[in-house]
């Protein structure tokens, strides 16, 4: 076996072997509470810039399949695991996830204490972190090198506070989800058609849409009102993204220039951040933010709990009593709501317009991996955009 080893950027370091490909990568190190779904994690564009820690010890079981990605690439700097599987065992497996992560290139690094690991994450937080093995641990002469040379790297690198980064996951060119009927065939006439613009959208995210006869035109995050109108839409959608919300300036004006026209919009997870930046509210980084399919969080317009799937690191600094005057420009875009709240630690997962058509969560409705309990979320939104009765909150108080 290969010699790997992980470095924090307070010092801290973590020996283990090389798991997947050998080198060196660099980047924010989170941890990821899910039991099931390491392919949808690893193919998420929202991990863009950073290493994830499995929490769950076993790795690798089901190999990697064809149908399950959420995006054309693993998106991951790199990835650390304690036990990955010696061999995968699933009839819908087509290789192996080590040698995906090294067709990739994805640096990765195994038999690490994951769960010490974690704690010491939840203790001291998120923060810059290295994998170094092979020639980047050994040089060319196989002399290992000093830990104070691979520290010095991890200070070098950015951090994720200022990052700016949907436009390296966005799509470089629109594209168009169809409409499906109850048939799962296309739809001649759509029941609404949403302009979603690609912070680092989920490929399952516009197919939850397209089962329920919406037609999605997916836009590059740099597109303009101008590109949004010309698809003639029901509704906007922003989608789940990487990086810091504050630095978003473009899609922030893109944004309020849809609450300007009250086209209805629906925002999950960075969109959710967005629309809170939108409305005049700020944003911050969280001390190790939520990563998982395991979060309970509760919807008030019904009292129900939902447990449901996070990817983020950053949330909305939002009164959590009441209603509040969104502070942008004097107030102008009306009351808001906090909508759903994260049951662990209070912070808003759901924002709601009282006098817009405008509505996000934090979390992750699509929930390939699971779970599903908060899909009705897109029925919502399509009643929003059709002017019918809102079916998910019938009987609600």
């Amino acid at each position: 076996m290969t010699d790997a080893v992980l470095v924090l950027e307070d010092g801290r370091t973590f020996p283990g072997q090389a798991y997947g490909a050998t080198g060196r990568t660099l980047g924010e190190i989170v941890f990821n509470t899910g039991m099931t779904g390491y392919q949808e994690t690893l193919t998420d564009p929202s991990y863009h810039r950073q290493v994830v820690v499995m929490t769950a010890p076993h790795i690798g079981n089901t190999g990697v399949n064809d149908e399950d990605p959420e995006s054309s690439r693993i998106w991951v700097a790199g990835y650390v695991v304690r036990d990955p599987a010696r061999r995968s065992s699933s009839w819908r497996a087509r290789r192996t996830l080590d040698d995906e992560l090294v067709a990739q290139g994805i640096v990765g690094i195994s038999g690490v204490d994951t769960r010490a690991l974690t704690r010491h994450l939840r203790e001291r937080g998120v923060m810059r972190a290295g994998i170094f093995s092979g020639d980047a641990l050994h040089g060319t002469d196989d002399e290992r090198r000093h830990g104070d040379d691979l520290l010095a790297e991890v200070l070098a690198a950015p951090a994720m506070a200022g990052a700016d980064l949907a436009g390296e996951v966005s799509t470089d060119e629109a594209y168009v989800v169809e409409a499906l009927g109850p048939d799962g065939t296309p739809l001649d006439a759509p029941v609404a058609t949403v302009a979603a613009v690609d912070l680092g959208i989920k490929a399952m995210t516009p197919q939850r849409l397209a089962e329920r006869g919406v037609r999605v035109h997916v836009l590059p995050a740099t597109a303009t009102i101008d590109d949004v109108l010309a698809t003639s839409p029901d509704g906007v959608f922003f989608s789940n993204g990487p990086g810091d919300p504050s630095a978003a300036t473009h899609e922030v004006e893109l944004l309020r220039d849809v609450l300007d026209r009250q086209i209805p919009f629906f925002g999950i997870c960075y969109g959710n951040q967005l629309l809170g930046r939108a409305l005049g509210y700020g944003t911050y980084k969280l001390g190790y933010g939520h990563r998982g399919v395991n979060q309970p969080v509760v919807d008030r317009a019904t009292g129900k709990v939902e447990i449901t799937a996070h990817n983020h690191g950053f949330a909305v600094d939002a009164p959590l009593d009441g209603e509040s005057v969104a502070p942008h420009d004097g107030g102008r875009y009306g009351r808001v709501v906090v909508s759903h709240v994260d049951l662990n630690d209070d912070v808003v997962e759901g924002l709601r317009a009282l006098d817009l058509p405008a509505f996000s969560v934090q979390y992750h409705p699509e929930a390939a991996a699971g779970p599903h309990d908060a899909a009705y979320l897109f029925d919502r939104f399509v009643a929003l955009m059709t002017g019918a009765d809102d079916p998910t909150t019938k009987g609600a108080a």
